[in-house]
């Protein structure tokens, strides 16, 4: 299962939509990131494959980033998914 989060302004938390396949989360990614890029802000609709009674509408214009992550695997890097702050030394 992975899992699509799109992070959104002013919101602490996370919105969460869960695809079973690579393709499917690449494809919702994809869409966020071309209604990012285009500019004009349109509403993006997404379903979840885990919950299916679960939608999700947001304005393109209110997400300030989005992430893919692997639920499925094992936690190879010793640490959960999620966005990193690179320090400079």
């Amino acid at each position: 299962m992975f899992t699509v989060d799109i992070i959104v302004k002013y919101t602490p938390t996370p919105l969460s939509i869960q695809k079973k396949s690579a393709e499917d989360a690449q494809g919702a990614y994809n869409q966020i990131l071309d209604a990012l890029r285009g500019g004009n802000a349109q509403v993006l609709e997404f379903t979840c494959d885990k919950i299916t009674d679960k939608k999700l509408a947001i304005l393109s214009s209110e997400i300030s980033a989005v992430q893919i992550s692997d639920k499925t695997g094992g936690n190879t890097a010793g640490r959960p998914p999620g966005f990193v702050g690179a320090k400079a030394e």
